[in-house]
């Protein structure tokens, strides 16, 4: 009886609470999302598993618990911890190692073919700005966690990963769920927004046949790019560097192996992880707070009006534009960084308002590209911004 007594002691059933219980569900809320619904499922299966391990007391699964950090050399390490704390936290491993497998796997040619969609990604980070100074300024949050609060708007999950990360860890695992559970719901989201911004005559335009792109043009541009916006921003070089390193393994045509494995396997893997260890900070007592029902509609907020701004900046460059070349203004609701999700949205939008007569998707993937660049550019700005503002 006493052997029975201390192994019911030592099971986590001691441990529960009902924050556990709440964070049970919560994961199992996600995982079934991602399969039945098909949500996100490559982080959605991880981030939801990683939070159910998380909150089973006494397995040491919790990623950001400082108390499972070792004392000394000789005790070891707990998995996730591990993970967390030398991938994520202070190496900053693992969201550049995806940004590396999207650049092998995005093609830029639609945003070279027309270059002024480049303008769209830009004018689509602005929800990003609008929340994160509402955060700060109406909400309470320190000037680190409204910028973590605000990527959110980008609808990047690496990128928001990776701000976080080093800004606010803390708020990693709402953050990260409200990024991603955005990004799955832009069907949902962005179709209403678009019908409200534009008319039915603005949805007809059929943009031009886009200019053929050059494969020096295709080669000098990942080269150029990274050059140009890392030494403006260096804080975003992580980011862009491994994002421009993948596209040129891509476009190079003589690196297939490592674009393949940057794009496939490599990428794969540390979405894995990634996703695990996302799950595992959302320990029930420090994710069900009132801060998190704040971030989440803060960053519902932030995807509103970034979706919006590239909406109202296509109707505004439309005033300056020759006739002929007028731009399709649905097309800058893609600017956000869900790619391709947010450029095919904005196909199935126009073309079921127009028929089929119009069908905008090459022409929606130059500022869904750019937004990729945009977010990454924005993060590296909040982290300059920031450090010239705490020095």
């Amino acid at each position: 009886m006493e052997i029975l007594e201390k192994l019911i002691n030592s099971s986590g059933f001691v441990g529960l609470e009902w924050q556990n219980g709440v964070m049970f569900i919560v994961g199992g809320i996600l995982i079934t999302l991602a399969i039945r619904k098909n949500f996100e499922p490559l982080l959605l299966v991880p981030i939801g598993f990683g939070a159910i391990l998380a909150n089973i007391p006494g397995a040491e699964m919790v990623a950001n618990d400082k108390d499972l950090y070792p004392v000394d050399a000789k005790d070891k390490w707990p998995l996730f911890a591990f993970i967390y704390n030398y991938a994520v936290s202070k190496a900053e491993l693992l969201p550049p190692i995806i940004f590396m497998g999207v650049g092998a796997l995005t093609d830029f040619r639609p945003l070279l073919s027309r270059p002024i969609t480049f303008l769209l990604g830009a004018a689509a980070q602005i929800g990003i700005f609008f929340a994160a100074l509402g955060a700060h300024y109406m909400f309470g949050f320190s000037k680190e966690e409204a910028a973590a609060i605000g990527i959110i708007g980008g609808a990047d999950g690496p990128t928001t990963i990776f701000l976080t990360a080093k800004l606010a860890p803390e708020l990693l695992g709402a953050v990260a769920v409200a990024a991603y559970s955005y990004m799955a719901l832009v069907p949902v989201i962005q179709p209403p927004i678009i019908r409200v911004l534009t008319t039915q005559k603005e949805r007809e335009i059929d943009m031009p046949q886009a200019r053929p792109v050059s494969k020096t043009a295709v080669l000098i541009f990942p080269v150029a790019t990274c050059l140009i916006t890392v030494l403006f921003i260096p804080a975003g070089g992580p980011l862009l560097g491994m994002l421009m390193f993948g596209n040129l393994l891509r476009e190079s045509g003589v690196t297939q192996r490592l674009s393949s494995t940057a794009s496939g396997p490599l990428i794969n893997i540390v979405t894995i992880f990634l996703g695990l260890i996302v799950g595992a900070t959302m320990e029930g007592t420090a994710f069900l707070k009132g801060s998190t029902l704040a971030i989440l509609a803060l960053g519902l907020v932030a995807f509103c009006l970034s979706t919006a701004g590239g909406v109202v900046f296509a109707k505004l460059l439309n005033f300056v534009l020759p006739k002929g070349k007028k731009i399709n203004p649905c097309i800058g609701a893609a600017g956000v960084s869900a790619v391709p999700m947010a450029a095919r949205v904005v196909q199935t939008f126009v073309s079921g308002k127009t028929d089929g007569r119009v069908n905008p998707l090459m022409a929606a993937m130059g500022p869904n590209v750019a937004g990729v660049v945009g977010s990454a550019v924005t993060a590296g700005v909040f982290l300059t911004l920031i450090e010239a503002i705490s020095k």
